[in-house]
């Protein structure tokens, strides 16, 4: 008796407890409806388990004011923002040529929502291999003279992770200030006596969400994805590239590793340091003032337009989704889209549904060879509905396709850390260069071409004719895309 009384009690407070945590998910936090249904479907299936999930991955960050500026660097970025606004509204500012005046909108969207100034005398190299990136950053750390702030999402601690970091205590030896960032999660072998060297010689290493304790994360599903690598403030890279010996091709499980990196030089280098600095900032608890860094003119004659535009979990608006929607929305001829995982929401989707319907030329490469099984059958349920409006879709079979890409009419381009996911839209710190440069958008198409030799064509008369058991993966994961 007592022991059926102690389990109808129980099962009345879990009762409770998942009714009370519904009514937060649905009233208070105020998601869009896609992922509201996706938890109440994991609350109503997994009742306790379901609760311990959404501690760990369900629970949303504050909005307001995340980085904690001060109200006079609020105004700061805010007027630097609305002077660029009326200079192109004025044509004041050389951004007057009829090949960006096509872009107005764009560019005054990423000003607005994400504060992504644009800047219009820059280099960009674009590094497709992984011994081709390392290689070349390698040899810029190695040339550093004042600073490098350096942020990955995944550090590893192999052969190339040392090589970085002996690289870096190098430099901090021969005086040069280097700033180190990692995020808990995806470095999550990491620990600090590995940066004895580095920090008895003056550098700088920081934890983004690191654990409580050392052991329990709260923030596992808010991961700061961002690369980025900032030399001298005059050296810039940003892209797909963590550091380990799998971006060089050498994990078996991976094979030859296909990603895409940018190596920037000019006017938006600073922009790109400005958001390392935000990151630093806030895994340090707040701004040192003694801090200082390196922002200085680099003057490069290289026309390439470009805007730096980040979002994250502390973002009101998505800002990277949107900036791809608009992108593909002004697309009048063709669309190459390069992403490991394709997994959208209906707005994005409609995107790629009218772009199609309006005649325009679509281009899609994901991996042939997932890391993720849930991930790919829920990417292919898409795929295969894009498939019905004309989309071209190709499953790359060289290695594994890691390149976050996209490229409109050969003219404009974004590189960056943003997968084509829930997960990067809306709940990582995601970071992408957009540039408005033919050259670039030509490079990164012809990479796309050379791509699809050891690429398997997706047809839809294959996915028409694919079995019962992978019908019903891809409905199991495409229900639970919004939460993947």
């Amino acid at each position: 008796m007592e022991w059926s009384y102690v389990l109808g009690w129980s099962l009345n407070i879990i009762i409770v407890m998942n009714f009370l945590l519904a009514v937060f998910v649905i009233f208070i936090e105020r998601r869009d409806a896609a992922t509201t249904w996706a938890w109440l479907l994991v609350l109503f299936f997994l009742p306790v388990i379901g609760f311990i999930i959404y501690l760990f991955f369900g629970r949303q960050l504050k909005k307001d004011n995340f980085y904690n500026l001060s109200v006079e660097e609020q105004t700061f970025f805010n007027q630097q923002v609305d002077q660029q606004i009326e200079e192109i509204r004025h044509k004041k500012s050389g951004v007057e040529d009829a090949f960006l005046n096509k872009y107005e909108q764009l560019i005054k969207l990423n000003l607005r929502s994400s504060q992504s100034l644009i800047s219009l005398q820059n280099k960009t190299q674009v590094l497709h291999d992984g011994e081709q990136k390392f290689a070349a950053l390698l040899k810029d750390i190695r040339s550093a003279q004042h600073e490098i702030n350096i942020q990955y999402y995944i550090i590893k601690r192999d052969s190339l992770g040392r090589k970085i970091l002996e690289a870096l205590v190098e430099r901090a030896k021969a005086g040069v200030k280097v700033r180190l960032l990692y995020d808990a999660v995806g470095s999550r072998t990491l620990k600090l006596k590995d940066f004895k060297d580095l920090l008895a010689n003056n550098g700088e290493v920081r934890v983004f969400f690191p654990p409580l304790l050392g052991i329990i994360n709260l923030r596992l599903n808010n991961r700061n994805h961002r690369k980025v690598c900032i030399i001298d403030g005059k050296v810039g890279y940003v892209g797909g590239f963590n550091v380990g010996n799998e971006y060089l091709g050498q994990d078996k499980r991976f094979g030859y590793w296909r990603d895409t990196h940018l190596r920037i030089e000019g006017d938006v280098v600073p922009d790109l340091q400005q958001r390392f600095i935000f990151d630093w900032n806030y895994a340090g608890n707040g701004k040192n003032k003694e801090d200082t860094f390196a922002f200085v003119s680099h003057q490069i004659e290289d026309y390439s337009p470009m805007q730096i535009v980040t979002s994250g979990p502390n973002s009101h608006s998505e800002h990277l989704k949107n900036m791809m929607i608009k992108l593909i929305m002004s697309a009048e001829h063709d669309i190459y889209i390069q992403t490991p995982y394709f997994i959208p929401d209906k707005s994005f989707m409609d995107a790629c549904r009218t772009a199609l319907l309006s005649g325009v030329n679509m281009n899609i490469m994901i991996p042939g060879n997932p890391d993720h099984p849930f991930v790919f059958w829920a990417s292919r349920s898409f795929l295969g509905e894009l498939l019905q409006y004309g989309a071209k879709v190709y499953f790359y079979e060289k290695g594994f396709l890691h390149a976050k890409t996209l490229v409109v009419d050969s003219e404009v381009s974004t590189v960056g850390t943003t997968n084509l996911d829930a997960r990067s839209f809306r709940l990582n710190f995601e970071i992408n260069a957009l540039i408005y440069n033919e050259r670039t958008a030509l490079e990164l198409e012809s990479h796309f071409e050379t791509d699809t030799a050891g690429s398997r064509l997706f047809t839809k008369e294959m996915y028409a004719e694919r079995k019962w058991t992978e019908k019903f993966k891809e409905g199991i994961s495409s229900l639970l895309s919004p939460i993947l």
